[in-house]
């Protein structure tokens, strides 16, 4: 469980960019790559602490093949 409140705040813009890549049509893999992308910037830039980025990890990634965070997304459907 994420506790540092900017540690959570890089959980909620990275869990809100996924779904917003899921909805363009990007899928698992290129998630993935999304995801530690933005891991090694975070880790490049100094942002914050490395254990506090190991548990970001840890719960982006759970989040990433939990599949129902993305069944909701994929439901939706644009009536323009």
């Amino acid at each position: 469980m994420l506790q540092d409140t900017l540690t959570i705040r890089y959980y909620q813009k990275l869990s809100d960019a996924l779904g917003e890549l899921w909805n363009r049509g990007y899928r698992f893999d290129d998630l993935r790559l999304y995801v530690d992308g933005y891991l090694a910037a975070l880790r490049h830039a100094n942002t914050i602490e490395p254990y506090q980025i190991h548990r970001l990890e840890e719960e982006i990634t759970r989040y990433l093949y939990d599949s129902s965070n993305f069944e909701s997304l994929q439901s939706q459907t644009d009536y323009y």
